[in-house]
């Protein structure tokens, strides 16, 4: 079976993977993405060129929900790494706010790239058939469970060390 991808697919397909990493080496190591890491700067770079190269792709020739969503992480990640650390009305939630905004960016990111990996492998037998399958349905709902659970135990450990 040929490859259902497109030159620009398979490029997005791969750089898509290096914030899916870097921001998984972020929480396995800080328990948070921080910006002012290398694994931080890798997550956001790589993040903006996962955005940018989706505009290139569209099944319906218009922007979608997922470019959408791109846009939405890119505002929670530059926000979340750029505005709350400065904005001193914040005062001691200024750490969380910006936990808050790299994390949300992650589990954004990982929206659409659920639904395509459902609705696209195995290839020729995909499990789901698209955003509206009931199995990509409670994928995400668990995913949204796990961001949740997640940024508690985030702001729980972000409270210990402020404690320490």
């Amino acid at each position: 079976m040929p490859n259902p991808l497109s030159t620009l697919g398979i490029a997005h397909t791969l750089l898509s993977l290096i914030p899916i990493v870097a921001g998984l080496y972020g929480f396995a190591r800080r328990k948070r993405i921080d910006p002012s890491t290398t694994a931080g700067r890798v997550y956001l770079a790589g993040l903006s060129v996962s955005v940018l190269t989706s505009f290139g792709l569209s099944s319906s020739g218009h922007v979608n929900a997922g470019h959408v969503l791109g846009v939405l992480a890119l505002l929670a990640a530059f926000g979340g790494a750029w505005v709350a650390p400065r904005l001193t009305v914040l005062g001691r939630l200024r750490v969380p706010a910006q936990t808050f905004g790299l994390s949300f960016s992650y589990f954004l990111l990982m929206v659409p790239g659920i639904n395509e990996t459902l609705s696209r492998l195995p290839v020729g037998h995909a499990l789901a058939t698209g955003p509206e399958d009931p199995l990509v349905k409670t994928v995400l709902l668990v995913w949204l469970v796990i961001f949740v659970v997640g940024f508690t135990a985030q702001c729980l450990a972000l409270r210990d060390r402020a404690r320490r």
